[in-house]
């Protein structure tokens, strides 16, 4: 993509360029699948591009603001015609995606998005794209049938190429300034001093009262019509929207123009005009969102609108390509409307769509002409392939040709074929589907390694692609594909490419129009841009021969290789100015570019060039830039000077460039800021759009050419012209006869005038084959495999008895017409399928992924390199006691998918065997279930330098495919293990943090606890009056708070120091807790008087919870009794083991035992995991990998924890169950299972 900056003396210049890099670094969006189907003229217009700057009449001198006009011939448009975005509101040329079906021309450009454009087929547009994310390049090429929009600036249009600015250094030098000054006014002069100047007939019309206006769109319906519109507005930067507009019509060809704000109405802000691709007198003017969102309809070319209301903001519109009623609008909310009669009503097809990747039916390919292709989110963030009938996009209607995830903005749907990328294993994955078949992923050489990937074009039956390979960082490769687009060879490397001041990159490639196969492109070669023909697709390629004199008639002793022409191959981001090359299919041969003769391509000291003969040979017909365009069909060039500087005349050739007539259409020298021209089949008329100063109006000047005819062409005008490349007749593998018109004849062409008068078959030869994949051109000229292809390979496909066809290292050019020859020595041999071994056998899930969540399909692609598919068994060991088999590889192309109801880590092994072999591959699946909640269960006082277990307890348990992150004491780092419990041993008293993190899936849940540790301490247990568990909800807020409570209760009952005194409130019912003692930090006092401090202070508290004396108020009126619980009375607990008090703890467990015994019992049916075990262990034993260091037994918990984590389990579920918590994850010693509880 170009850019240009407006010219404005001194100050003001530097300003304009300052302000443009500005606007545009704000506008520039990201991708990584681009499609250059190139962005079409037509899509100019939707990415509204920042042109020029003009001064404002009302602001101060010298002060600066941005002009902007498009212009719109709207004759043959592709799909997205009539579809326009304005960057003001978010949307410019840098957000269209990386595959983007905006796209056509004959240069290729390539911009940074999220995948970029490039290649464009007349009828379409498509792009692949790889990412994006990084930095995306969109690839372009304009349209060949001619511009659709273009945005003009008030002051004109400078000779500065944005699109080139990288390598011509200073901005200024792609002005030429000071030359073209200097030119501009001796040239002035002598056209003053001729009284015998040729005069155009012409006439000038202003835009009275629009001059603060600095947006302007210009639309011209073409196919005879003499209606223009022209929407001119005020858009206020400051505050970011349209203020004013105003709506101009023409039914003259654009003598005169009439006022529409009356009938659209006077306070009727208006945003973007369309047209109709299938009915030009159909027209949609769009409201401002700012005001209101309205759309307003015609459907006599402007003469009358009618005026409905949306519901939405429309950011974009797709006409269908044959239904004229028929339009997608795309909402600035990423939702998806239709509309089946020309914007009155309109329905929700789908939300969540993105930018720019929907797509119309096909004719011919999809069989309802209304369904839609489009790139949708799921609600998890993910993107999907999704095609439906827009009356009928219900879900149970919709279908996703592609069964999976792909990368965004990289959906292209174009011509025969539909690209989209997918990500595996970190690096992009490319796939097409070739007539609607099934999606096959692309074949490009084995090492190509591509971080960037673009779609240049689709409409010659195969593939052309751009690829910036791993070690590449300002070049491209170019690769072509076989007709079904799945195998690519290399046909040029180290394309050059250029950023331009909005960051945006072009593709030096140049698709000649009119003669099939001829490409012209610039190639970095030995730190020189060099720039090269090719006529065959790009298996061969050659220097382009200098001219033998200049415009003096000077010898120019030019010799290649050493020195030769090179081109500037950039196209105008204005369709409407023509850039720095220039052809026409209806003028094939001719070939206008900017360019200089030398070593290597430069930007200084640049001519104009001209070749009548494809190339073969040039002439110089201009020391310095200008814009030309063809006239009459191409019959006629006209020309005229860069916008940079004003003039009033126009140079007009009628023998390809040899002589020019000069003629003036203007009284007034005239900044010209775009030019109409041939808008109807009958007439011959130029529109001319600028202004005659940066503060004047809008000035619109209509040429009538007709007077410099003298008559229509008869036959004794045309001559035959013959396609050559050197002296070679055969060209794309036939002799092509041209006819036109004889140089020099003033005549005009007919309607019916045919360009290809013969073409006749040639005898084939070297020249009209390529290297077919996995082969490379070798300094021989050969084709060679390359060290990575193996020729002797078979496809798995080939089964014993049938046939294949065994390359011979070559392909036929693709639509390349020559017959006999060495034809059947190049093309593929067909031989017997081998009986072979299985060998190069690949297992994967469909996304790529080792993980997968329990519940879900899992489905499994099984590959083989080699092997008889149809003799080859498949045995699928999903790891979990279930296998599958196959009797051959076909039953497995959808896919094997498999449902795991357990969580845990699998060992799948793929088998594929027959008579004279096998071959085997495994790959082990990670099944999670997503955790829900964590519990760190650990005692809440401890001894010092006496180990401990701590536990964390998982809800849904499935042990083995979770991971434990514990953070102990002081530690910095964290200790990570795969089970659920830690022994740990703590070296100092005092209070202690611990954390536990589990991460499951996507989920990491955490629990965290504070533990005292002391040398030893006295515990008691205590239970409350019933009424409590009545309040007692079971949460950690409300036990912490409870416990204060007691501790305050206790307080009230002995003088105990508080920090010396703690209570931990148990989980579960009936509420239950703990009590402990803790001795005093008094370093004087000896052990012994601490223990019997502890003795002293524990029978004063137990005697007053014996006689009811500990108390407290849960609320009023509800009154909570603390008692002691007899039979649990701890001893003193030290490290010394004669306080081991062995006994008790006998006694204890005994009674823990009967309670444990009473309770499965008396509640076993309340308890799930009871059940589970009892169901499941009967059963096998499943396949599975265990946790390293995974124990069957329950870890030991110390006497200071009042139940086991077994049994706060069972109270955890029970509660669970209790609220109303379902989906429970339950496990066995055996096997981790999730059920419904």
């Amino acid at each position: 993509m170009e850019t240009w900056a407006g010219f404005s003396p001194g100050l003001h210049l530097s300003l304009g360029i300052w302000l443009m890099i500005a606007v545009h670094n704000l506008q520039n969006a990201k991708a990584e699948i681009t499609c250059a189907s190139c962005p079409s003229p037509l899509q100019l217009n939707l990415e509204e591009l920042q042109l020029g700057m003009r001064a404002d009449p009302t602001e101060e001198p010298g002060t600066l603001k941005n002009i902007r006009v498009e212009f719109s011939e709207v004759g043959d448009t592709d799909q997205n015609a009539g579809v326009e975005m304005d960057d003001e509101n978010g949307v410019s040329f840098g957000d269209v995606p990386r595959f983007s079906q905006h796209v056509s021309s004959d240069r290729v450009g390539v911009k940074e998005d999220a995948l970029g454009s490039m290649a464009e087929s007349r009828r379409g547009n498509i792009k692949a794209g790889v990412p994006e994310e990084g930095e995306d390049v969109a690839l372009r090429r304009a349209k060949r049938s001619g511009p659709e929009f273009a945005e003009l600036s008030a002051n004109g249009w400078t000779g500065v190429d944005a699109g080139a600015t990288g390598d011509r250094g200073s901005l200024l030098d792609g002005l030429n300034k000071g030359r073209s000054e200097i030119r501009w006014n001796r040239d002035e002069v002598r056209g003053n001093n001729r009284q015998d100047e040729p005069k155009l007939t012409s006439s000038t019309f202003a835009l009275t009262g629009d001059s603060a206006h600095n947006h302007a769109v210009v639309y011209w319906s073409g196919q005879n019509s003499s209606v223009i519109l022209i929407l001119t507005k005020l858009y206020d930067f400051h505050i970011g929207s349209v203020t004013e507009s105003t709506l101009w019509r023409s039914t003259d060809y654009g003598s005169t123009y009439e006022r529409m704000n009356d009938k659209v109405g006077s306070k009727t802000v208006l945003s973007y005009l369309y047209v109709c691709p299938t009915n030009k007198r159909k027209i949609m003017v769009l409201t401002d969102p700012e005001f209101e969102s309205s759309v307003l309809i015609s459907s006599d070319e402007g003469a009358s609108f009618q005026k409905y209301r949306l519901t939405f903001f429309v950011l974009s519109l797709l006409f269908h390509p044959t239904e004229e009623d028929w339009a997608l609008a795309y909402s600035h909310d990423q939702k998806l409307y239709s509309s089946m009669d020309f914007g009155r009503k309109w329905q929700l097809i789908h939300e969540r769509v993105t930018p720019n990747r929907f797509y119309w039916s096909v004719l011919g390919l999809d069989k309802e002409p209304d369904l839609v292709h489009m790139e949708a989110h799921t609600p998890d963030g993910n993107v999907q392939y999704v095609t439906c009938r827009v009356q009928m996009c219900t879900e149970a209607n919709r279908n996703y040709p592609f069964p999976g995830y792909i990368d965004i903005s990289s959906l292209v749907v174009q011509d025969d074929y539909i690209f989209i990328q997918v990500p595996t294993s970190g690096r992009a994955s490319y796939y097409v589907s070739y007539k609607r078949e099934s999606f096959i992923q692309t074949k490009l050489p084995k090492y190509s390694l591509p971080k960037d990937l673009h779609i240049v074009s689709t409409d010659e039956k195969q593939v052309f692609a751009a690829v910036q390979e791993w070690n590449q960082n300002d070049t491209y490769n170019l690769y072509l594909s076989d007709t079904r687009g799945i195998y690519f060879t290399l046909a040029m490397e180290n394309v050059k490419t250029t950023r331009g001041i909005g960051g945006n990159q072009m593709l030096d490639l140049y698709e000649v129009a009119g003669i099939k196969g001829m490409l012209i492109a610039n190639k970095r070669q030995d730190n020189q841009v060099k720039t090269f023909i090719t006529y065959n697709k790009g298996r061969d390629w050659r220097l382009l021969q200098a001219p033998a004199s200049d415009l003096e008639g000077n010898d120019i002793h030019c010799i290649l290789p050493f020195c030769s022409l090179h081109l500037q191959l950039q196209m105008s981001e204005n369709p409407y100015l023509s850039g720095t090359i220039s052809t026409k299919s209806s003028a094939p041969g001719i070939i206008v570019a900017t360019g200089n003769i030398g070593a290597e391509l430069s930007y200084n000291n640049v001519g104009m060039y001209i070749s009548s003969d494809a190339g073969n040979s040039w002439r110089q017909i201009f020391e310095e830039e200008h814009n030309v365009w063809f006239l009459d069909k191409g019959g006629a060039l006209v020309a005229v000077k860069q916008p940079s500087v004003p003039t009033r005349h126009l140079w007009v050739s009628f023998d390809e460039g040899r002589q020019w007539t000069q003629h003036s259409f203007s009284s007034v020298p005239l900044f010209v800021d775009g030019v109409l021209v041939e808008a109807g089949a009958e007439n011959q008329i130029m529109t001319f759009f600028g202004h005659f100063s940066h503060r004047s109006e809008w000035q619109l000047i209509k040429i009538d050419y007709k007077s410099i005819y003298s008559r229509k062409c008869t036959e004794e005008d045309y001559q035959t012209w013959h396609l050559h490349n050197q002296g070679e007749p055969c060209v794309m593998g036939q002799k092509q006869i041209y006819m036109k018109r004889r140089p020099g004849n003033y005549c005009m062409l007919g309607r019916d005038y045919s360009r290809i008068l013969s073409a006749e078959s040639c005898i084939c030869r070297a020249h009209d084959f390529e290297c077919d994949y996995g082969y490379e051109r070798r300094g021989d000229g050969n084709c060679r495999p390359s060290f990575w292809f193996n020729p002797t390979t078979v496809s798995r496909s080939c089964s014993q008895g049938q046939n294949y066809f065994n390359s011979t290292g070559y392909r036929k050019v693709v639509l390349n017409n020559c017959t006999k020859g060495v034809k059947e020595m190049y093309t593929p041999r067909k031989q017997q399928c081998p009986n072979r071994p299985p060998k190069g056998l690949l297992l994967t899930t469909r996304d790529g992924k080792l993980t997968a969540n329990l519940g879900n399909n899992v489905t499994f692609l099984v590959h083989l390199d080699e092997g008889d598919s149809l003799r080859t068994n498949i045995q699928l060991d999903f790891g979990d006691g279930t296998a599958v088999s196959y009797s051959n590889l076909s039953w497995t192309e959808e896919g094997i998918k498999h449902v795991y109801k357990s969580a845990g880590i699998f060992r799948v092994t793929a088998l594929a065997e027959n008579t004279l072999g096998y071959d085997s591959t495994t790959l082990f699946l990670h099944v999670t279930c997503p955790v829900e909640y964590v519990q760190l269960l650990a005692p809440f006082v401890v001894i010092r330098n006496k180990e401990v277990n701590i536990t964390a307890v998982v809800l849904p348990s499935h042990s083995r495919t979770v991971t434990y992150f514990w953070w102990l004491g002081n530690n910095t780092e964290p200790v990570i293990t795969l089970d659920g419990s830690i022994s740990y041993t703590f070296p100092s008293e005092g209070m202690h943090t611990i954390t536990v993190q589990v991460a499951a899936a996507n989920t990491i849940l955490q629990d965290t606890k504070t533990i005292a540790v002391k040398e030893f301490f006295k515990s008691l247990l205590l239970s409350f009056s019933p009424n409590l568990d009545e309040f007692n909800p079971d949460i950690p807020e409300w036990r912490q708070d409870v416990g204060r409570v007691i501790k305050k209760a206790l307080l009230q009952v002995s003088d105990f120091p508080e920090e010396q005194l703690l209570v931990a409130v148990f989980p579960g019912v009936p509420t239950a807790a703990e009590l402990f003692l803790l001795p005093h930090r008094n370093q004087s006092e000896t052990k012994k008087k601490k223990e019997e401090a502890l003795e002293q202070v524990s029978d004063v508290i137990v005697s007053a919870l014996n006689q009811n004396l500990v108390e407290f108020e849960l609320k009023p009126g509800v009154r909570v009794i603390v008692y002691n619980t007899q039979l649990t009375l701890a001893p003193l607990v030290d490290s010394n083991p004669r306080h081991s008090s062995s006994a008790m703890l006998m006694l204890l467990s005994v009674v823990f035992l009967g309670l444990a015994v009473f309770l499965i019992y008396k509640f076993k049916r309340k308890i799930p995991w009871i059940n589970i075990y009892a169901e499941v262990n009967q059963e096998k034993e499943q396949e599975m990998i265990g946790s390293v260091g995974q124990g069957d037994s329950t870890p030991k918990i110390t006497l200071s924890e009042f139940s086991t984590s077994k049994e706060l389990m069972e109270k955890e579920l029970e509660a669970r169950v209790k609220r109303g918590v379902g989906n429970a994850c339950e496990s066995t010693r055996e096997i981790p299972n999730c059920t419904s509880v």
